[in-house]
């Protein structure tokens, strides 16, 4: 029984799923893309070419978010990452969504576009992908005010997506000084 782990050690999402691996210890392959026949049999294994991906015993894990779950059923280990509470549980997917979706799209859309030629760029969407920072940014200053974790004192799926969400979102679009309990949030999650 191996788990195998196709990623890449930049991509956020991979990195997402390796602190799920490394906070519960779970032994695994890494599966890196830049090694030679990697990048094709994972294509095989997924067209879309999308990252991360597990694979265990014939079994194909797709999106972040599922090979986290997918560990906490079937080598669940001592940190509960999805909270055994349903309400909390609701909670921590709904953050994990956020996060995604609020915080590392639009900061991977100042990164797509500084790749861009100049002739391609898309400075309307890096302003709107600036302005849904700034007002996540601001929702999430306002919630960290009284936890210590995204879900309240537990580490839990949403702070496997919170750590580098924030991590590239400060270095694409600063946190600002004024939002200091997501700025301690965040230097939380890098310690």
């Amino acid at each position: 029984m191996t788990l195998e782990l196709f990623a890449h050690p930049f991509s956020s999402y991979c990195q997402k799923a390796l602190i799920a691996f490394y906070e519960n210890d779970v032994p695994f392959t890494y599966r890196m893309m830049e090694d030679e026949g990697v990048g094709a049999e994972f294509a095989a294994l997924w067209p879309m070419k999308r990252f991360p991906i597990l694979r265990e015993n014939g079994r194909t894990v797709l999106e972040a978010s599922i090979v986290i779950e997918y560990l906490q059923l079937h080598h669940p280990g001592p940190v509960k990452l999805i909270p055994a509470d349903s309400d909390l549980a609701l909670e921590a997917r709904m953050l994990d969504r956020f996060f995604d979706n609020y915080v590392m799209t639009p900061q991977g859309k100042f990164v797509f576009d500084a790749l861009r030629p100049e002739g391609d760029r898309d400075p309307f969407g890096v302003k709107q992908a600036g302005e849904m920072l700034e007002t996540s940014y601001a929702w999430l200053d306002a919630r960290m005010k009284d936890r210590t974790w995204a879900v309240g004192e537990a580490f839990t799926l949403a702070d496997c997506a919170a750590a580098p969400s924030l991590f590239y979102a400060d270095w694409t679009y600063k946190i600002g000084e004024q939002y200091g309990a997501l700025l301690a949030y965040r230097a939380r999650l890098l310690a």
